[in-house]
């Protein structure tokens, strides 16, 4: 018989329930289960999200980190190396999109499976395989499964993280549990440092402001966890952006001025498909594609319901309230939204949610059970069709946008403006990476260069201006010569033409 672990009640005395784990007739069921689900996830990307999808903005610098096929682009104050460093196995000797995209799938259904697993001593694997296809069958979770983004593998290490934190505290001989709380810290750190101490805020409060969850390996566990995760990021701080201050300053610049700010329309607005909404100006999706939104807290809610009147609430409450301080600065205090910043609260909800409606579907001697099960199978089916409709309109708009980069890169490439070269301009970031050039600003949240730098360098390489219709050159190129890219001008330095092979 499996063991469910008896997790101590939030807020009980010194003399509360023991710590070792007691048997229970619940079965935790087969792994396999997970696994099939972990699978389908995999399948699932790989069908719905092409593969030949071109790399995306954030996807490029990060990227470019590692890769010796293109020059490595600024490296703003928000951003942590662990995206680099997850995909350098493959970016260190490969520029095949296509490779990459299979790599982070296989990596993100191994994620999901090892997380869900994570939970098996303390839910049902029906509960589990269920919340794992909810999770992984939201739009935004399979958008950015394949995708070399950071917010992702924080919802895997916080799923991991909450899950070992309990399983730690309900059994002092679980080391496997102390290295899983360690090791997901240090993965959620690694990724978004300050979306990991979000994250694991009620666990560092209970561990220490709570006398019965007081247990110095746990909380030694989580702290050294995050701590080695975000070593290098603080270190970087001091060596390249003036210090630890200065940087956690700049990256709230960078991303309008945390404070006080209610974005959760922005987050609405962003459900129809929209990868950033910045400004958020444009109007609601129809009720269809948001109404899953206003459902899931009151599922939530009911799920909590269910596990106090089922005398096992400290799981389910540890999961909403590490999936409400996820949330907390992306829905309170940024102006601006994008869906994928939610992911880790989608992740620990899930739980939940899918003990909730797996109760409701299963409860025993209910006249009106036929129409809750006929309810919810109508309602599932519902949202997974608006998923998947909204993921085939997203993944369609994006494929567009980056063959337009790629487009572009080619046209300058026509022109002469050929690798070692500098781009500046609309959207150079993107479009110096597919060209094999470096990126170069004056100013703003990727500013790196000098007017003096820009035209120095054009003297010895080939340099571009990029710039939108009807918009005008900086004054350093006003006498370069003008093409056009696309819906895109180009103005290219005297002589980059005559610099190329």
């Amino acid at each position: 018989m499996a063991r469910t672990l008896n997790v101590p009640l939030i807020g009980a005395g010194r003399h509360g329930p023991p710590t070792r784990p007691a048997r229970s007739s619940r079965h935790p069921g087969d792994p396999r289960l997970l696994a099939f689900v972990a699978g389908a996830f995999v399948l699932a990307q790989l069908l719905l999200v092409h593969p030949t999808m071109g790399l995306g903005w954030d996807e490029t610098v990060y990227v470019s980190q590692v890769s010796p096929h293109a020059p490595a682009a600024f490296f703003s104050a928000p951003r942590a190396r662990g995206v680099s460093l997850l995909v350098a196995p493959i970016t260190s000797w490969s520029s095949s999109t296509t490779l990459l995209r299979v790599y982070l799938a296989l990596l993100s259904g191994l994620g999901l499976f090892v997380a869900l697993r994570v939970w098996r001593a303390l839910f049902p694997a029906r509960v589990l395989a269920l919340a794992g296809a909810l999770f992984a069958t939201l739009w935004v979770t399979l958008f950015y499964g394949p995708q070399a983004m950071p917010n992702y593998w924080v919802a895997i290490g916080a799923l991991v993280c909450v899950g070992c934190f309990l399983r730690a505290q309900a059994d002092r001989r679980d080391r496997a549990a102390l290295w899983g709380v360690g090791l997901s810290a240090a993965l959620m750190a690694w990724m978004r440092p300050p979306d990991a101490v979000w994250v694991t805020l009620p666990l560092l409060v209970l561990a220490v402001a709570v006398p019965r969850w007081r247990r110095a390996r746990p909380l030694l566990a989580l702290v050294v966890g995050l701590l080695a995760g975000a070593a290098e990021w603080i270190v970087e701080a001091y060596v390249g952006y003036g210090g630890l201050g200065q940087r956690l300053a700049d990256g709230s610049r960078i991303q309008g001025g945390l404070g006080w700010n209610i974005a959760v329309g922005d987050q609405l607005r962003s459900l129809g498909g929209r990868v950033l909404c910045r400004p958020c100006t444009a109007g609601m999706p129809s009720p269809a594609v948001t109404a899953w939104w206003f459902v899931l807290p009151l599922i939530a809610a009911l799920g909590l319901v269910i596990a106090v009147k089922a005398r096992r609430p400290a799981a389910t409450l540890l999961l909403l309230a590490c999936a409400t301080t996820a949330g907390v600065p992306y829905l309170f205090m940024i102006g601006y939204a994008a869906p994928r910043f939610l992911l880790p609260l989608y992740a620990l909800v899930a739980i939940p949610v899918a003990d909730a409606l797996v109760h409701l579907v299963t409860v025993p001697g209910r006249p009106w059970r036929p129409v809750i099960v006929t309810l919810v199978a109508l309602g599932l089916a519902g949202h997974l069709a608006v998923q998947f409709s909204v993921l085939q309109a997203t993944v369609r708009r994006t494929t567009d946008g980056h063959r337009g980069w790629a487009v572009t890169a080619a046209e300058l490439h026509r022109l002469g403006v050929r690798p070692p070269c500098r781009l500046i301009g609309h959207e150079a970031v993107p479009i110096a990476f597919y060209a094999g050039c470096s990126s170069a600003a004056i100013g703003g949240h990727n500013g790196n260069a000098t007017r003096e730098s820009i035209t120095r360098a054009a003297r010895h390489m080939p340099v571009a201006v990029v710039t939108r219709p009807g918009i005008k050159p900086p004054g350093y190129a006003h006498d370069w010569a003008p093409h056009r890219a696309g819906d895109l001008n180009v103005y290219v330095a005297p002589g980059a033409g005559s610099r190329t092979p």
